[in-house]
Order: structure tokens, then C-alpha cells, then sequence
């Protein structure tokens, strides 16, 4: 079975009615593998694949989106990572809330959808916290009543304190610039405690660089739509248990969007903003 391609192929066909802060993105999607929540709003789908058009300011063109792109295509500072190398795609889920539905769900037949009711009562809600493996499509993931610097250092020491990354001569976190790991504190922190570990943060306003994201967007449609769950225990069971069924089946998402393609990218929405700005 062929892997996943995740934010597959960008500058062919790019919309010429499409503004400088504008793009269209082409999510090839054959298992499970759609575009993050809240990265944009859908455009047309096919049964392959989907079209979504998304906010893509200038800030990916800084250099802290190259050495992600390039870490997907198993490069660091232009040299091949190693076996042992490993690359980790990290973030939170805030606010997933258990919702209890007044009256029971009834599930699909003959001639009808399933059936939800619209009213329920809130029971708590989690921030469930993960980071992917993107080579070896592993997932970690816990549940905490609250996002913070203590609960994504229990996350990060789930993994560290696990072979292989253990004792691997480098491990890359990728993650965004969330307060519970933004700048250069956070960067002494983590490697105070864990010297392999070399934080990659990315761009303001990029998170459809951090491939955990297109999990979170699984997790969105696979366990949480409906919403129905009778207490957190619940929830949280939910969510585990499918982070143990899916690694047991998982690939690799195949990125295909490289630096080269980044810098061809920006050059071309360069040159349509030229005529809107004369």
C-alpha cells in the first residue's frame, strides 16, 4: 500500500487570481492523511485527494522553514541524517472537550445517516499533547489538563527517555513558537536536560510545516466528530487507544515540497504582488 503524501505539489496550476498572501495547496489524501484543521478553508475534493486554500504569509520564506523542508528529505546543513538521527514532529491539541450527548447517538441505516443529537453537557475538557516520528511514523501522545512548559517536558521526556532515542547521537524536535517552547530559553532548557536534542523552530505563522498536524487532523475526524463521550476518562481512552491502533498501520506521510520548491513558491508570489503594488 502507497504511503500518505502530505501537501503534495504547490506551483502547478497556482491561480493567477490568487494575492501574494495566498496560495492553493493539493493534499493528495488516500489514507487518512487531509490537511490540518484550521490551515485553511476546503476547496474542491475529489475521491484522491483535496484542494484547500490557505493563508501563506511571507514569513515561511525565512530561514526557518528551509532546514525543516530539508529535514523531511533526511538532510540537515546539507549533509544526510544517519541512522542514528531521528526527527520529531511535536504540539498540542488545546481544549478537546467531552461532551456528553442528552440522548444517545443512534448509529447509520438502511435509508439514513447517523443520528446525533445537538444538545449535550460539557464533562472537562483535555490538551492532549503528541509528537510524530517522521521517518519511523511513531506517535507519542498523552493527555493534561493544560498545556505549559511541565506538561511538554513530560512529553518530550516520554520519548527521550525511550530507546532509541535514548541514546541517539541527535534528535530533532520540530515545533512551533507556542509558549511552552518559544526561543532561545526554551532551546537551554531541553538541551540542559537532553544534550541530543536539537530544537527546529518554525516560522511564525507556518504550523502546515509541523507534520503532527496532519495527525491532529486524523484525530479530528477519526475520534472526535461527533463529540460524544460521558466523562474525560472516556475521552481520554479514546484518543490513546487510537494513537496505538493507527501507529500499528502508520507510514510515513511522503512530503514531497521541498526548499527548492519553497524558493520557486515565493518567487512566483513576488512577482503577482508586483502589479498590485504599482
Amino acid at each position: 500500500m502507497s504511503c500518505p503524501t502530505a501537501w503534495d505539489c504547490l506551483c502547478p496550476g497556482f491561480p493567477s487570481r490568487t494575492s501574494g498572501k495566498k496560495c492553493w495547496r493539493k493534499v493528495w489524501s488516500p489514507r487518512s492523511a487531509e490537511p490540518p484543521s484550521g490551515a485553511g478553508s476546503a476547496g474542491t475534493r475529489s475521491a484522491r485527494g483535496a484542494i484547500v486554500r490557505g493563508s501563506f504569509p511571507a514569513t515561511p520564506a525565512s530561514p526557518k522553514a528551509g532546514p525543516i523542508l530539508d529535514l523531511y528529505q533526511g538532510l540537515w546543513e546539507g549533509q544526510r541524517l544517519g541512522p542514528g538521527d531521528f526527527v520529531l514532529s511535536a504540539d498540542e491539541k488545546t481544549s478537546i472537550q467531552a461532551r456528553r450527548r442528552i440522548h444517545a447517538s443512534l448509529p447509520p441505516a438502511s435509508g439514513r445517516p447517523a443520528l446525533v443529537e445537538h444538545e449535550y453537557e460539557r464533562r472537562g475538557g483535555w490538551a492532549y499533547l503528541a509528537a510524530w516520528d517522521v521517518r519511523r511514523a511513531k506517535i507519542f501522545g498523552r493527555c493534561e489538563t493544560s498545556t505549559g512548559i511541565a506538561p511538554f517536558d513530560r512529553l518530550v521526556e516520554d520519548v527521550m527517555g525511550q530507546e532509541p532515542y535514548r541514546s541517539a547521537r541527535r534528535v530533532f524536535w520540530i515545533f512551533d513558537n507556542g509558549s511552552s517552547h518559544r526561543g532561545q530559553k526554551a532551546v537551554q532548557r531541553l538541551q540542559s536536560r537532553w544534550s541530543s536534542i536539537i530544537p527546529v523552530h518554525t516560522p511564525v505563522h507556518a504550523s502546515w510545516l509541523n507534520q503532527v498536524e496532519i495527525y491532529f487532523s486524523i484525530i479530528q475526524r477519526k475520534v472526535l466528530t461527533p463529540s460524544d463521550f460521558s466523562c474525560l476518562a472516556d475521552l481520554e481512552a479514546a484518543l490513546l487507544a487510537f494513537q496505538y491502533r493507527y501507529e500499528k498501520s502508520a507510514a510515513p506521510f511522503r512530503w514531497t515540497f521541498t526548499r527548492a520548491d519553497l524558493a520557486t513558491l515565493m518567487q512566483r508570489l513576488k512577482a503577482s504582488a508586483l502589479p498590485a503594488a504599482a
